[in-house]
């Protein structure tokens, strides 16, 4: 079992430079309906993701870097979440009391405590910090309490992560775990990629404060005259790349200009037409002639309906948007479950006839 933990953590830190990249964003329906959506990409290969149910009083086990021999803990709560590698690693989910986690890749910026062997009951795997939330708590506050008693631990050297966390209220934090410190913050922005680490980000956006949405008005410069050559030529200047810094600052724009919709469907809508732009094309984070068989790197994408506790998930293999409502399990009685996100992987096309 030591070799499949580090086999599939391998192939999450596998390229953690170059392979790895999430993108989120929470938006706020005009009826306060709220959803909190997001990207996984990994370009070095298929993550084999599955979609998890656990039931309450399910017992959980954690990895740390020598087996599946550290913090035991029962489930308080319903969970449903969508795992990478393995299904024990839910890296998205939400719990039936409305609280939705999940962990976003964060090389070289983060830094747990040192693994100790003998303090195994109290350490927790950093991949299964999102199934351990969702599990025990209702509230951040929660969290934020219930963190103080365990040690986040590193089940590979380059696997490092930083977690959101949200409420069906709206309010949202980032996790980051700096020098084996938890810090939380309060995430007004409502967005989150990757490194470096989320107050960095904040003030980066201070580089594009003359951007704004529509188009620039015509200037003079001496005796020519300068016109916009077309649409939405204030945003001329966002940046375009698939890196971390560039994916926060576009996320960060188009969440503040995107208009609010009416409530949680056509939210959970347009969290999926904003992500799209965040697809990143296999082949441009490899060298010509490298890039896996693959049709993404942009794996899946979900929308988590905090408010009527329902996931929506899409993949790169089937682009029809499903859902699972948390309001029709019973946890009580459902047995603690995981299914493949593509058990078949090919993309369904309608046919049209035409008579």
């Amino acid at each position: 079992m030591n070799r499949k933990i580090l086999a599939g953590t391998a192939v999450l830190c596998c390229g953690a430079m170059q392979a790895i990249a999430c993108t989120g964003i929470s938006l706020t329906a005009k009826d306060g309906s709220y959803v909190q959506a997001r990207t996984i990409e990994a370009a070095a290969g298929a993550l084999k993701s599955e979609y998890v149910v656990i039931p309450r009083g399910q017992t959980i086990t954690s990895f740390t870097p020598s087996g599946i021999n550290g913090l035991e803990f029962t489930a308080r709560y319903g969970v449903v979440g969508m795992s990478v590698v393995m299904k024990e690693f839910i890296c998205e989910g939400i719990n039936e009391a409305g609280l939705s986690a999940g962990l976003f890749f964060f090389p070289h910026y983060g830094q747990y405590e040192p693994y100790d062997a003998s303090l195994n009951n109290v350490s927790l795997g950093d991949l299964q910090v999102p199934t351990w939330i969702l599990s025990q708590f209702a509230t951040i506050d929660e969290v934020k309490e219930g963190i103080k008693n365990v040690r986040i631990v590193g089940l590979d050297a380059a696997s490092v992560v930083h977690y959101r966390i949200g409420e069906p209220s709206g309010r949202q934090v980032v996790l980051e775990i700096v020098n084996g410190v938890p810090n939380f913050y309060e995430n007004s922005v409502g967005v989150l990629t990757n490194s470096p680490g989320f107050q960095w980000h904040l003030t980066n956006l201070n580089n594009y404060v003359n951007l704004f949405p529509g188009s620039a008005p015509n200037r003079q410069m001496g005796n020519i005259t300068l016109s916009p050559i077309g649409g939405n030529s204030g945003f001329l200047g966002l940046p375009g790349d698939a890196t971390p810094p560039s994916r926060f600052v576009r996320i960060a724009f188009y969440r503040a200009t995107a208009p609010q919709q009416s409530e949680a469907l056509p939210t959970v809508l347009q969290c999926f037409h904003i992500l799209n732009n965040f697809d990143i094309p296999i082949g441009i984070e490899h060298s010509l002639g490298e890039a896996p068989d693959i049709p993404s790197a942009t794996q899946w994408t979900s929308a988590i309906d905090l408010t009527h506790r329902k996931v929506y998930f899409k993949t790169s293999y089937n682009n029809t948007i499903r859902c699972i409502e948390l309001d029709k399990i019973d946890f009580e009685k459902v047995k603690y479950q995981s299914h493949l996100m593509d058990p078949v992987k090919e993309q369904p096309i309608t046919m049209l006839e035409i008579m």
